[in-house]
């Protein structure tokens, strides 16, 4: 039977309230699982951001509610080599003069109506969350390098500050002209803050440079009635208190086995943030389909879904094996199969 999308769903969940059925959540899906869900073809490996010709079909098989991606061009672009693995070490901005140069994206001149379009392919029921080409930190870090960013917050803290502005005040504005369209029904800041033992500055740095940003991301959106959720790998054990109570997240995505089964997550934290996805890409990666099914069947029967949506702990990568992604989606969903 077709699993027919409601947006009312993934609401509830966020409110922390039961929906009407078992409800999905994922990040994103990778250009592989995309193409065998709609039988299209990629036209670049981006296509899972921004290919809302693919994207929202993919999702509605899938038996998601929403359909997630980029609402335009905007970014921060660094030129770099590309490939699999991106150093953090490597940056364009190093000082006053490279700041000056570096040609900074307008969100207001970016707006080519990819949203507009992609509500035209919504079907009933279903809308999108929009993400943003990374966060403030992430892209902070890519144009500055990780290692200067850390020196430069110690040499030339004006500079850094200058920095963060520049990037967190075109991020709040991305944001904003998104929240423009009724077909976005959420939104998420993606931005990854930590490394396995901790964030990536320590807790006082984040306070006073990349906080500030993302509490304007969310109050935005609450003003126009829409909820938030924040994407971001690492150990943020010691900020918790600061995305529930101070920046006032409704949901929190990105899990890893090694630093807070989800499971546990969801113990600590359901009575004041919705957690969602969890299940441990690398889990997800290397065991039986049968293993991935019992582990997501258990945490569907045990939440009911309340304040919980089933997903893996990040997105879904074209190396997960096809049958264990099919597993994950039969705990909530048992008649999908593509």
């Amino acid at each position: 039977m077709k699993r027919e999308p409601n947006f009312e769903n993934i609401l509830k969940v966020l409110k922390r309230q039961q929906p009407d059925r078992p409800t999905l959540f994922e990040f994103y899906l990778d250009n592989g699982i995309s193409q065998r869900l709609t039988g299209q073809k990629a036209k670049s490996a981006w296509d899972c951001s921004w290919n809302y010709q693919m994207i929202i079909p993919a999702m509605q098989k899938a038996g998601y509610d929403y359909a997630t991606m980029h609402s335009c061009d905007f970014g921060f672009p660094v030129n770099r080599q590309q490939g699999r693995t991106v150093s953090m070490s490597h940056g364009v901005i190093k000082d006053e003069a490279s700041f000056l140069a570096y040609p900074f994206m307008d969100p207001d001149k970016c707006d080519e109506g990819r949203l507009a379009k992609a509500e035209k392919l919504l079907p009933k029921g279903m809308k999108i969350i929009v993400f943003g080409p990374s966060g403030v930190l992430e892209n902070v870090i890519s144009l500055v390098g990780y290692e200067t960013l850390c020196y430069m917050i110690h040499d030339d803290e004006k500079l850094a500050e200058r920095i963060f502005d520049a990037v967190g005040g075109r991020l709040v504005r991305y944001y904003e002209r998104c929240l423009r369209y009724d077909c976005v029904g959420a939104i998420i800041s993606n931005d990854d803050w930590g490394f396995n033992s901790g964030t990536m500055l320590s807790t006082d740095d984040m306070r006073k440079y990349v906080f500030p940003y993302h509490r304007q991301i969310v109050a935005l959106a609450h003003r126009a009635g829409r909820p938030v959720i924040l994407h971001s790998c690492g150990n943020l054990e010691r900020v918790m208190d600061e995305i529930i109570d101070d920046m006032k997240f409704d949901g929190k995505h990105s899990y890893e086995d090694k630093i807070l089964p989800v499971e546990e997550a969801y113990e600590r934290f359901k009575d004041r943030i919705t957690v969602l996805g969890g299940i441990d890409v690398d889990f997800v990666c290397r065991s039986s389909s049968r293993e991935v099914y019992e582990r997501c069947k258990a945490i569907v029967d045990k939440t009911k879904c309340v304040g919980y949506a089933l997903g893996t702990g990040n997105s879904i990568p074209d190396y997960i094996p096809e049958e264990n992604f099919k597993a994950m989606l039969r705990a909530a969903y048992p008649a999908f199969d593509f």
